[in-house]
């Protein structure tokens, strides 16, 4: 069973930085993408940023300069490094990677989900 969960989230003042981390456990034979969303508060959940297995990164817009997305795959790890914050990026933020599983047989591809973790930008 693959798990992934989240940390580094919290309260910071506008203009400040925090850095998530989204690290994977369990029985994984490849990772493709690793993707981040946000749901902000009353809205939809919607894509930030995602990075390939090649290390391509692609962010939305609102996130272009100020974010980065990077990933450590000897740790199963992906991390985001929220910087120039704003109050418009409080919300949940949520880890989704695409991950190719054994199965009996062969293998099959999953998505997976963070278990979501608090961001809060105060002005």
């Amino acid at each position: 069973q693959v798990q992934l969960v989240e940390s580094g989230g919290g309260l910071v003042q506008a203009g400040g930085s925090l850095r998530l981390s989204c690290a994977a456990s369990g029985s994984i034979f490849s990772i493709d993408h690793m993707d981040w969303y946000r749901q902000a508060p009353g809205m939809q959940r919607e894509f930030i940023a995602a990075i390939s297995s090649a290390g391509t990164t692609n962010y939305v817009d609102s996130v272009k300069g100020r974010f980065t997305a990077s990933r450590d795959n000897a740790k199963n790890t992906l991390y985001l490094i929220m910087n120039s914050l704003k109050p418009e990026d409080t919300g949940v933020y949520y880890c989704n990677w695409r991950i190719t599983i054994p199965a009996r047989p062969g293998l099959k591809s999953m998505d997976y989900w963070g278990q979501g973790i608090q961001v809060t930008v105060s002005s």
